[in-house]
């Protein structure tokens, strides 16, 4: 795996936050920085899939489907208990 070098630049308190995360994770800040990075590109794509996915959507085609799914009553262990208030 080929890695690339980067110059960056943290305020100090975020270093400090994340060099503290870091250890208590047993990881290097280089790891940390790495998988946090991971994570916002995976929550960023994510988002992007599914606004795209959801514009593809179409209402009539979905409300007819739910006309179609019948009247049955839940199968027995489908039945959601009420919340106590």
């Amino acid at each position: 795996m080929s890695k690339a070098n980067y110059a960056l630049r943290l305020q100090p308190s975020l270093k400090s936050a994340a060099e503290r995360l870091a250890a208590a994770e047993g990881t290097s800040l280089n790891q940390f920085i790495n998988v946090a990075v991971a994570e916002k590109l995976s929550a960023l794509e994510t988002e992007a899939f599914f606004r795209a996915r959801a514009a593809r959507g179409d209402r009539e085609v979905f409300l007819r489907f739910l006309d179609e799914a019948g009247n049955e009553p839940p199968r027995a262990g489908d039945v959601l208990e009420p919340k106590n208030s």
